[in-house]
């Protein structure tokens, strides 16, 4: 939260910490860090979406918890804002796990090249749209599962682009549920969705 606290960067307006009744320390951190907190029911739909509600800036950065920005991110962003103010425009960072295997340098390559190819980054790489764009698509909607993929194909491929600064986001979940099965057990569910089966009904499987 420090890197992107208002005190750290100009860019930053505030910064919002949509919490989903979480048992650790995080309302206390964000809170000492200058955060704004917002508390409701888990699930990452629900809680972007109450986010976005009480935010009032003109541009708005969606980041996952477990997911920090590399350093010169704020210039690339503000450089990204000037470029595209006042028009239809999103962009995502570039997908890094904090893990030096060869997994990892392995799925991040497979990420890079559904982002190319399909235009789907994933949740862990943030969102940054301006307000405007945001309210116009419908913003993100309450789904246990699959809101990123939902927000991005309403945006549309043609209108996000991939920032060259890394978000470095944990790689504990697939070491925890192994590469292999993490991988797959992604791509099963994005299938699903892409075939119309609902997110409730693909949340009991990602369990």
């Amino acid at each position: 939260m420090a890197r992107i606290a208002p005190s750290s960067h100009r860019l930053v307006q505030e910064v919002i910490v949509s919490d989903g009744g979480s048992r650790d320390a995080t309302i206390d951190l964000a809170t000492s860090a200058g955060c704004r907190v917002v508390t409701g029911p888990a699930g990452r739909g629900h809680q972007l979406l109450r986010g976005a509600a009480q935010a009032r800036a003109e541009w708005l950065l969606f980041l996952h918890a477990d997911t920090r920005l590399s350093d010169g991110w704020a210039a690339t962003a503000r450089a990204f804002i000037d470029r595209t103010s006042g028009q239809r425009r999103a962009a995502a960072f570039r997908f890094e796990l904090d893990d030096p295997s060869g997994f990892a340098r392995l799925l991040e390559r497979i990420v890079a090249v559904r982002v190319r190819m399909f235009g789907l980054p994933y949740g862990d790489q943030g969102l940054l749209l301006s307000r405007a764009f945001y309210d116009d698509i419908g913003g993100y909607r309450e789904l246990p599962l699959m809101e990123d993929v939902d927000i991005v194909r309403r945006i549309g491929p043609s209108s996000i682009e991939t920032l060259p600064i890394a978000a470095v986001t944990s790689a504990d979940r697939y070491r925890r549920n192994g590469y292999a099965h993490r991988v797959l057990r992604n791509g099963c569910c994005l299938g699903l969705y892409m075939a119309g089966v609902p997110p409730r009904m693909i949340a009991r499987l990602y369990g």
